[in-house]
């Protein structure tokens, strides 16, 4: 049957595969699966998780065994997928004499290590649920059976599946510890602030000594060091969480105790890391009291955001752009008037919305195509703008049917979804060239930042309000944080 999918050239070479296709410009039929001109478009889910399974003659594209890993979780648990293959490459053609059953296992051994290997290092997250673990451990002990390189290959994956996991939780507990730190150090700076009803307007907010400038005033530096971040931080998002985003809000979902602990947290870290960036600018920009303080500021941070751009580092670009539109920066006319505003223009032009982000996703197919010919790691950072990939995604799996009336999988839609996915992990792979700079990461990451009111307030008394309901509402918030 074919084997040509969409976007094979992301994939290395079937290395069990003939190489051989014969293109047919017709819809043609395979137990189940239906083929438009050699491109697999839908099929039965039974017969799909057939085609996943290797034979003694046959295995899986690998474009094919990634998409199907990636979509299958739509409509029955990983679990429930993992059983049913391995019960199709061992149980299923057990013919009862030990030394056929033996010979035929020697046979397909290779071949089921290749696929589970496949499986666990790009979808490891998928074996921290115990009964994959234990399903895993259990096709060990079956190809033991008839071929003991074999089950050394197993143990040897289920070893570098382990340190993964390890690695997984780890960073997982970095974050808990970063944002307790961070909450640790706000809850200090206003417990060491004492607020009597007396003092001026200035003291209302609690301004903490520490400046980005006091510690980085190199934008270049500064937007190396936000790459890191970005950079960690995508590396540990699982290409399932995109999927599973959407399963979790299923009500039809029957694994919810599954997809509620797993859900999609590291994808979730890292959206909550742009909010925060965007509100650690605007914090930096409104906590000087002195004019010309606060537009250098400002100036630094446009040129971070430049910076950030020729990177390709468009998150932290956004972010920044994010904090710098938000009211109480953008209402600081004074502020403004003494800055230089071109650069920053030019940078929101970049970023538009406009035409569903016309100029952006110019600007990111530009650093892509840079990536795919570039000669130094740097030149291959590609950081999207995180929230608007998300939205893509999202709306090709709303926008498309994933049955079809038939009761067939729309493979096609599926095809499209690893598409953008796979890409995805391509640029999660790159590793960041830069030198660390500990103390400024230790900052970015865990300096306490104002709430929207703090800022809201620190804006009004840095350029006072222009109007009674300005007025009216410093008003309000000077006596609702006075309480706090």
């Amino acid at each position: 049957m074919p084997q040509t999918t969409p976007f094979t050239a992301k994939f290395v070479p079937n290395p069990y595969g003939s190489g051989h296709t014969h293109y047919k410009p017709v819809e043609e039929s395979y137990g189940g699966l239906l083929y438009h001109d050699n491109n697999l478009v839908s099929g039965s889910l039974e017969a799909l998780i057939q085609h996943l399974v290797p034979t003694v003659d046959y295995y899986p594209d690998r474009s094919y065994i990634f998409t199907f890993l990636l979509s299958s979780r739509l409509f029955l648990h990983p679990f429930e997928l993992m059983s049913r293959v391995c019960y199709l490459c061992v149980e299923h053609h057990r013919v009862g004499d030990p030394q056929i059953d033996k010979k035929r296992i020697r046979d397909i051994a290779p071949k089921i290590v290749q696929l589970l290997t496949e499986w666990t290092e790009t979808f490891p997250y998928d074996f921290r649920d115990e009964r994959m673990m234990r399903s895993l451990k259990e096709m060990t002990h079956r190809l033991a059976f008839g071929d003991e390189l074999s089950r050394r290959a197993m143990q040897r994956l289920i070893q570098r599946l382990l340190r993964k996991l390890t690695i997984l939780g780890q960073y997982e507990e970095s974050l808990v510890t970063s944002g307790s730190a961070a909450a640790v150090a706000a809850a200090a700076a206003a417990a060491a602030v004492e607020k009597p009803g007396g003092l001026k307007a200035k003291q209302h907010v609690v301004r903490r000594e520490e400046c980005v400038l006091n510690l980085c005033d190199d934008p270049f530096i500064l937007a190396q060091q936000l790459t890191h971040i970005e950079m960690e931080r995508l590396s540990y998002i699982g290409p399932e969480e995109f999927v599973q985003a959407f399963t979790q809000k299923r009500p039809s979902d029957n694994h919810k105790s599954f997809f509620s602990k797993r859900r999609a947290s590291n994808l979730e870290a890292y959206v909550e890391w742009f909010n925060r960036l965007s509100y650690l600018v605007a914090t930096e920009i409104c906590l000087p009291v002195k004019k010309k303080h606060r537009a250098r500021v400002l100036e630094f941070f446009i040129d971070v955001a430049r910076e950030c751009f020729n990177i390709g580092n468009f998150n932290s670009l956004m972010a920044i752009i994010t904090g710098m539109n938000m009211n109480p920066v953008s209402r600081l006319k004074k502020t403004w008037g003494k800055v230089n505003t071109d650069k920053f223009e030019i940078l929101e032009h970049q970023m538009d919305p406009s035409n569903n982000f016309y100029n952006y996703r110019t600007a990111l197919r530009g650093a892509t195509q840079r990536s795919a010919t570039a000669h130094t790691t740097r030149e291959k950072i590609v950081i999207p703008f995180f929230s608007l990939f998300i939205k893509d995604i999202y709306f090709l799996n709303e926008g498309c049917a994933s049955r079809l009336p038939n009761g067939h999988v729309n493979f096609e839609k599926f095809w499209e979804l690893a598409k953008q996915v796979s890409e995805f992990l391509s640029w999660r792979q790159v590793i960041c060239p830069f030198e660390r700079d500990r103390k400024t990461l230790q900052y970015l990451m865990s300096v306490s930042v104002f709430t929207e009111d703090e800022l809201q307030l620190a804006s009004y008394e840095s350029e006072g309000p222009e109007n009674n309901l300005e007025r009216d509402t410093r008003r309000s918030l000077r006596s609702s944080l006075s309480r706090m």
